[in-house]
Formats: C-alpha cells, structure tokens, sequence
C-alpha cells in the first residue's frame, strides 16, 4: 500500500527552478532516499507534501488524503524536518515544544522527555540563544514527539554534529523497525546508503532515476577495463556490437548490467588479451555519472 503518492507534480518557478512531472511513491513501512544537491527539488517536492504549497499540475498525497485541501487532517499522521530550522525567538526551548504539543494534540510528555535525553537537549534556554544544532535538535525533538505514522525528513542531520548524526541514523533504524514511512531527502550518500530501502535521484527538479538500495551495496554497475593483445583483438570486440565508453589503442572499458554480461563473455571469444579488470560502480559514482556528462548508465534504472 501506497503512503506517499506524488503524482506528475509539477512547479515552475522560473528560469529552470522547480520541480518538472515528478512521479514516485513511498510504500508503508518503506524508507526512501531523494538523493540530490541543493536546488535540484527535494526541498519543493518536501513542501507541497506539507500542503506549504500548491501544484501547478499533479496531485500529492499522503495515507490517500490530498496534501493541499486536506492539510489539517494531516497534522496529527506526519513528522515534519525542514531543510532550514526557523523558530520563533521570543520564547524557550520548552515553549516551543509546549506550543508544539499543544498544536499536536500531544498530551503526554512521556516520548518528549525520552527525546531530550536521547539528543542530549537542555530545552530550557532561549531560542535565540541556541546554536545551529541545538536547533535542529529541537526540531527533531518536535518533529517526532507526536509518534507520526509518516516522517518528512529534509536534510535531517544538517548541523548536527559527528556524534548526533550517529544517534539520529540509529533512531531512524529503530524507527524503520516499528514500520513507519519514511521520505529522507538528503545529499548526503552514506545516510542514504544506511537507511533507504530505494534510492531516487533528482536532478534540475526532474527524477532522473530510481535504484533498489540492495543493488548499491552490490555494486550498481559492472565497469570492465580491457587490455587487449592487439589492435586486430580489439576491432573484433568492437565488431561483436559491444560500445566501450572508453577506448584508445588496445584499451576499453565497458559498462556491463548483469543482463549484458553473457554478450561481454560471448565478445571476448576467439580474443586474445592481456588483462580484464572489475570496477563495481558505488552509489557516488552512479550519481555523479548524471550531473558531470548529462546522461545514464545505459539509460534511466528503475525499480
């Protein structure tokens, strides 16, 4: 069953900014990682989720409810962390949970004081007076305090220091565990790696590609580089249908799927070479093949 839907949303802001016909769906209980740089539309897709903003086309939901006309309904089922923690300044840590919780309908502060002690946050100071981190640590603490059903994680652990990323990537996993839905925006590679079942790649606000989590962490792509024994062995690579992306006297590499890998084999018959070399292709290189030459490993990979 489908928790998330965002369906061909599309918001232009102008001159390439925005999202453009991004499609994809969060199942219950799954973790999925939106893996781009800042300004490719995590941000915005995160808002309209929220009901913060309205599609030009398309349609946002969340647990089947419409993120824009059924907003209210929705507070009491999602846990919100913005990209940019923005608190009000006149009051103290605790007011700000206390407004919070009253806005929740959170009447026990059993879940916030394990909160606090988990994020080690002291909530009785002012906000102003608060660093970056104890902040954002605020922010988790309100974020989560309700129990959601559904987390919007936007950058979570921006600001957060070595120690706490750590204790929030294992709250998450404990989160994970009790079957919550989870949408975890990120650029950061290994929190995605560590906590996403699926990984989808946004690039100038269009998804570009969808990946099963289970594949990066056994390589995404096989890169074979080839020394051949001669030129004549290498044109009769070339002959056998096999496109190199890189080539230059006897040397090629390949990029090879599990599906191509039978043809590779079937290529290098009758070829005399001098080396044959595997490159497994991290989820950092995957990416980076999208923004540095605009265009994909054999095309777009779904999952």
């Amino acid at each position: 069953m489908s928790m998330i839907e965002v369906d061909k949303l599309t918001k232009d802001y102008g001159h390439g900014r925005g999202v453009f016909d991004v499609s994809f769906e969060v199942n219950e209980g799954e973790t999925l990682g939106f893996l781009g740089p800042n300004g490719a539309g995590k941000s915005t897709t995160m808002r309209h989720l929220m009901g913060f903003s309205r599609p030009q086309s398309g349609r946002v939901s969340i647990a089947g409810m419409d993120c824009g006309s059924q907003q209210h309904k929705l507070l009491s089922k999602v846990g919100y962390l913005p990209g940019e923690v923005a608190l009000p300044e006149g009051l103290t840590g605790q007011q700000f949970i206390e407004m919070m919780q009253g806005l929740r309908g959170v009447r026990s502060n059993e879940r916030v004081r394990s909160l606090l002690e988990l994020f080690r946050l002291d909530p009785s100071g002012s906000v102003k007076r608060m660093s970056i981190g104890e902040k954002r640590k605020l922010a988790v603490v309100t974020a989560f305090m309700s129990d959601p059903e559904v987390l919007l994680l936007d950058e979570p652990t921006s600001g957060l220091d070595p120690v706490m990323q750590e204790v929030f990537t294992e709250f998450i996993r404990s989160e994970k565990k009790r079957g919550k839905t989870i949408l975890l925006s990120s650029h950061i590679f290994s929190e995605v790696e560590a906590l996403c079942d699926r990984i989808a790649i946004i690039k100038d606000g269009r998804l570009v590609s969808t990946v099963l989590a289970e594949d990066v962490r056994h390589g995404l792509h096989n890169i074979m580089t080839v020394e051949f024994d001669s030129e004549k062995d290498f044109r009769r690579f070339i002959q056998s249908g096999m496109e190199p992306d890189e080539a230059s006297g006897r040397y090629c590499r390949v990029t090879v799927d599990d599906s191509d890998m039978d043809r590779f084999i079937h290529a290098l018959k009758g070829c005399r070479i001098r080396s044959l070399n595997e490159h497994c292709v991290t989820l950092e290189e995957y990416f980076m093949h999208f923004y540095k030459n605009n265009k994909t490993f054999g095309g777009v990979c779904n999952a």
